[in-house]
């Protein structure tokens, strides 16, 4: 009897009875995706033009509070276009030290050029930083949405870019029904600002009474609740243009109640944000402090002295849903720019199972004709490929359940192709111990020869196609990275059935034979 031979059995049964363990019951161990589950699929375009906008309007407003604080006294800050903004009527004696400020402050995105007019200057964003904020706009939106779906629970969902315009994203959401609770969470900007508070009046007209009936250049008017307890009412704040505390400043957010037990939301500031509102709330002493978000003010409370914490609330309106959804939405960052539908789609679970029946349907089928094929070719020895790519599907999907690998309509089409590559292994090892026994070699050797000659053959052949798996789940999307998956794993547990498993079943059935020359030769091949 072969050595070794209870420890391969033993080996083979362990691997098989892992791979079993892994995905039983299929249902719950197996995760399938948007074509076979059913969902929802929506595709967006990033309003890139938005984010430049916003570039060009905070670098310029970013100059204007540089040169105040360094006492520079300008004639105007005007954005010109997207890409662009003037200054005019800097002062001949400061011309120096405007230029110096100007570079510091916009020099990395903007190139600076003299303006029509003694006095005024030009900046436009550098044609680089064009291209790298649309990029990054796009970029940025994938890891938001995605962070914000994560925390929805669903099963791989897939966000990536879509098209080749480059500013559009594919949505995939596999098990979700609720298509506008998904519009809500994917396309809310929610931009978080805390800014200082000016002025307030019920209308606009009261408001800006005092500055002559316009906003100054640096403060903004924002539409909000009133504050009070009963009033439904609109009150219009005057606030500084210039955030004292931003979204980037938070390190997490999540719903709580307020001192009324109404839904409310808490948010943690980071180390910068602490510091930041520490120094605002100890010069300002008195004065209103707006929350806004989505340019709206949703509280306005008074700073009644200096706060040295990193916790703070959001009061309103809010249902409890709401407040969960904001949570959620302000943990995951504000989108770097707007989103704009391009299509939505909503696949029935009822597709997914046709598709799955229809995919087992073809494996059960392609197994059974190939092993037909190989009885009769080979006879006897085509139980060895039977139970060995048998064998290869099961340790696939093991592999396939373990590691949460989703399961596609693609991927099943990588199971069939499991089922032709581990034929084809099985086939090479097969003529060549046929080869080796029509040169009139015992059985055992024929076998041992057979497989040791082969084996570099398999390797080299599966290595080639892992490479070529690998780029095409690296650089694919969607249906492709499914099927790239299948046949990654189908090539690997393919190596352990078609060398190891294989290999053993033929020493047992060698081993299974009276001893002596003239018998060992009857191996029917």
């Amino acid at each position: 009897m072969y050595k070794n031979l209870r420890w391969k059995f033993l080996v083979t049964a362990m691997v098989a009875v892992i791979a079993i363990w892994a995905f039983m019951p299929p249902k719950q161990k197996i995760k399938l995706g948007l074509d076979l589950q059913g969902g929802l699929e929506l595709i967006y375009r990033v309003e890139t033009d938005a984010a430049l906008k916003i570039e060009t309007d905070t670098t310029s407003e970013q100059l204007g509070e540089a040169l105040k604080g360094a006492g520079i006294t300008v004639g105007g800050i005007k954005v010109r276009d997207l890409t662009s903004f003037e200054v005019n009527g800097v002062p001949p004696a400061s011309d120096s030290q405007f230029r110096t400020l100007a570079d510091q402050t916009a020099g990395g995105s903007f190139s600076r050029d003299a303006g029509d007019t003694a006095g005024s200057y030009i900046f436009n964003m550098k044609p680089n930083v064009v291209v790298n904020r649309r990029s990054e706009a796009v970029t940025q939106a994938i890891t938001t949405i995605e962070r914000r779906i994560n925390e929805l629970g669903v099963s791989e969902p897939l966000v990536a870019p879509y098209g080749s315009a480059g500013d559009q994203i594919i949505i995939q959401l596999p098990g979700l029904k609720d298509m506008n609770q998904a519009k809500q969470v994917i396309r809310s900007t929610a931009i978080l600002e805390i800014k200082l508070v000016e002025g307030e009046a019920p209308d606009e007209a009261s408001l800006l009474a005092p500055h002559g009936g316009k906003v100054p250049d640096d403060m903004q008017v924002v539409p909000g609740s009133s504050g009070v307890k009963g009033d439904t009412g609109t009150s219009y704040y005057l606030v500084r243009k210039i955030a004292a505390i931003t979204g980037r400043d938070l390190k997490n957010a999540s719903p709580t109640l307020d001192e009324n037990n109404l839904p409310a939301v808490k948010f943690t500031l980071n180390n910068d944000g602490v510091a930041k509102f520490t120094r605002v709330t100890g010069e300002n002493v008195g004065r209103q402090l707006a929350i806004i978000l989505d340019n709206k003010v949703e509280s306005a409370p008074r700073i009644e002295g200096r706060i040295a914490q990193s916790e703070a609330r959001i009061t309103g309106t809010f249902t409890q849903q709401e407040a969960q959804t904001l949570s959620l939405i302000l943990r995951s960052g504000a989108l770097p720019a707007p989103l704009t539908p391009q299509g939505q789609s909503e696949v029935g679970p009822t597709l997914g199972a046709d598709s799955i029946r229809a995919g087992v349907l073809a494996s059960v089928v392609g197994l059974v004709a190939v092993t037909i094929f190989m009885l009769g070719y080979y006879k006897l020895a085509g139980i060895n490929a039977f139970v060995s790519v048998a064998l290869n599907l099961i340790i696939l999907l093991g592999f396939m359940a373990y590691l949460g690998a989703v399961m596609t309509l693609p991927g099943i089409a990588g199971f069939v192709l499991t089922i032709g590559m581990g034929v084809d292994s099985n086939v090479l090892i097969f003529e060549r111990i046929r080869e080796e026994l029509d040169n009139k070699r015992p059985a055992r050797q024929a076998v041992a020869t057979g497989f040791d000659r082969v084996f570099i053959t398999i390797i080299d052949t599966h290595v080639s196609s892992l490479i070529s798996a690998a780029f095409l789940f690296q650089f694919g999307t969607g249906p492709i990275r499914g099927f790239a998956t299948t046949l990654f794993f189908g090539l690997l547990s393919n190596v352990f059935t078609a060398v190891f498993v294989s290999r053993t079943l033929f020493e047992f059935m060698l081993s299974r034979r009276t001893a002596g020359s003239q018998q060992q030769q009857q191996l029917s091949i």
